[in-house]
């Protein structure tokens, strides 16, 4: 029996239960993973109160990293001492857990499995918004929401490398000095400053190219007014809820610009986009350029705590749980 963070209803943080259940042994096309670190991402939350549907019971989580224990039938890539990590949908919060051996990736040498558990959701989610969503280059202006979260951090460091000038939004000014120090050339203050007005005011009058927003309900509309004409609004995330219905003359009207809701799954479907996704997301960590700081950890008993103190945005950067 291992330990295992189950939802039997959906609700709040306290439906986290902390359970023993039983991993049986890898079955074909499986490994099993004995788990180092479990990372904590606003997705688990969706699943946790019912926004994204799902079968119960189920274990949250949807990323981890540690060691294969045991490869089922038809296994070749992986063996028994692999380090290995990943992004699944649901399943993350356990000490041990089987997955399909296809959505594993071999953990490149000195990446931590802490350091894997809190980027590989996050940073490939940063990845494809910055090379595929929108191509970000030298000169691209760009605004990120909730810059000192996960996602932001690792976005405002790698878009500073590429040459990008990088706006930023933050609750505090102790957030606002975490996402200056990792590549945020400017940060709005959103409680006391109106973010429209500021972006205006940064660019000249210019506006961005993109926006990314994971906030949702709380920056939209606003979100669309930081854009020049043609301009891109990503918005992969609903941190304050949901963004609300709205009709497409919308874009027109704001000067026909572009939107998406894209979400990880599709951007990494085949092995072959995993593998690229994450082997860029490994370079870019390995040269210096993108550091992942894992500022939250928790035993794994502890998950609603994490859910708390992630939703009351009391934390930044990564957050992991220890089995």
């Amino acid at each position: 029996m291992i330990a295992a963070i189950r939802v039997h209803k959906v609700g709040g943080p306290e439906v986290l239960t902390c359970e023993d259940i039983e991993v049986g042994a890898p079955g074909p096309g499986q490994i099993r993973v004995k788990q180092d670190a479990c990372g904590v991402n606003f997705i688990d939350t969706y699943f946790r109160t019912g926004l994204y549907p799902a079968e119960l019971p189920l274990i949250p989580g949807n990323e981890a990293a540690g060691d294969v224990v045991a490869v089922g039938e038809g296994v070749t890539d992986f063996k028994a001492g692999d380090r290995i990590t990943y992004n699944v949908t649901l399943g993350g919060y356990a000490a041990e857990r089987l997955l399909p051996a296809e959505r594993a990736i071999k953990l490149s040498d000195g990446i931590s499995y802490e350091q894997a558990a809190g980027m590989m959701l996050k940073g490939m989610t940063a990845r494809y918004l910055l090379r595929e969503v929108y191509k970000v280059e030298k000169g691209t202006t760009l605004l990120m929401h909730a810059a000192a979260g996960g996602v932001g951090l690792i976005i405002c460091q790698w878009a500073n490398s590429i040459g990008a000038t990088v706006i930023g939004t933050a609750g505090s000014k102790e957030k606002a000095e975490l996402a200056k120090a990792n590549g945020c050339q400017h940060v709005i203050l959103y409680r006391d400053e109106d973010f429209v007005a500021r972006v205006k005011e940064i660019t000249g009058g210019k506006l961005c190219d993109v926006v990314y927003d994971g906030v949702g309900k709380d920056t939209f509309p606003g979100s669309l007014d930081c854009l020049r004409p043609r301009g891109m609004f990503a918005s992969f995330g609903n941190a304050s809820g949901p963004v609300p219905p709205f009709s497409p003359l919308l874009l027109l009207q704001k000067g026909s610009l572009f939107m998406t809701r894209p979400t990880l799954v599709h951007y990494t479907a085949t092995r072959a986009d995993l593998l690229a996704s994450a082997n860029d997301l490994f370079a870019a960590v390995q040269s210096g350029a993108v550091k992942i700081p894992v500022n939250q950890k928790y035993p794994l008993q502890d998950a609603a705590r994490a859910h708390r103190d992630l939703e009351s945005r009391k934390t930044t950067g990564s957050s992991v749980l220890i089995p």
